[in-house]
């Protein structure tokens, strides 16, 4: 037996109504405050956060959507070691479900490093911020608000934008219908290396982190701070309007682009690793004994 809508339903009026009200949805929804970010969930293996180290030195470490501290545990322990107090968090919703993670936003992700930086500057002379993927969009919007406080930054592979128009036009919509989509972790060249990250993209998260890089791009002329960026000639996550935005905007003078030949775009796992975490402890080093 076939069920007849409505008559009401036939009308235009009808379907208009719905429309907007499913637009107002879209615009009017609300982010998760961070004491509402879900926490029940187990952590995965080796995706805890990270924090140790002392000295007059501290280095936050911010890793990307949908992955781990996993991703960057090799870097702080190498910058600890070379005497850097050092602080990686778990970002909320992140090493545990790709459920979890689409009940966050990113207004969540970044109070969380906003804490852990406050953390530091309380312990430490200066501080430094290393980011990757969109955890250097975090990085830089630290640096964005806090001016001098940031004594420096080294990013891998920065996040903070994308030329592609489907996360314009289809994924505010989308992830209303899908859920999520394929992962897109473990982009790694160096063979039997993965990523502790989702096999699946959390939509209404992927969706705020367009909302971040937004407000990111909106001021990053305040950004003046040393930076070094790691950018991976072969990634197949991030945008190359990304490092066009940072190179366009940013008012830092000591400024510098490490091109990376070997790896993708997890890079901090891959073959330039070892590159990456000597030339930024060196960068941070330098940036120290200057003040």
């Amino acid at each position: 037996m076939v069920r007849s809508r409505p008559a009401s339903e036939h009308r235009p009026g009808h379907y208009h109504a719905r429309v907007s009200t499913l637009v107002s949805r879209l615009v009017h929804r609300r982010p998760v405050d961070l004491a509402e970010a879900p926490t029940t969930a187990t952590v995965l293996p080796n995706a805890e956060p990270y924090d140790d180290g002392s000295g007059p030195n501290g280095v936050l470490l911010c890793h990307g959507f949908s992955g781990s501290p996993q991703s960057m545990r090799a870097w702080a322990e190498h910058l600890e070691a070379d005497g850097f107090r050092v602080i990686l968090p778990r970002l909320p919703g992140h090493g545990t479900t790709w459920q979890e993670l689409n009940q966050t936003r990113w207004e969540d992700w970044y109070a969380c490093v906003d804490r852990a930086f406050a953390d530091l500057r309380a312990e430490c002379d200066r501080v430094f911020c290393c980011g990757l993927s969109m955890g250097g969009g975090l990085a830089l919007r630290v640096a964005e608000q806090y001016g001098n406080a940031v004594a420096g930054l080294a990013l891998v592979n920065p996040s903070i934008g994308s030329a592609d128009p489907r996360y314009r036009l289809l994924l505010p919509w989308l992830r209303y219908v899908w859920p999520s989509l394929a992962g897109i972790g473990s982009d790694i060249a160096l063979p039997d290396v993965l990523e502790t990250a989702y096999d699946r993209s959390a939509l209404h998260a992927a969706y705020s982190v367009t909302r971040m890089w937004a407000d990111v791009q909106q001021h990053l002329d305040r950004v003046t701070q040393p930076l070094l960026v790691f950018k991976s000639e072969r990634d197949k996550v991030v945008d190359p309007l990304s490092l066009k935005l940072v190179e366009e905007r940013v008012r830092s003078t000591d400024f510098s682009v490490v091109r990376l030949e070997r790896s993708y775009h997890v890079a901090t796992l891959d073959y330039d690793a070892e590159l990456i975490f000597t030339s930024s402890s060196a960068f941070f080093q330098r940036l120290a004994r200057k003040e």
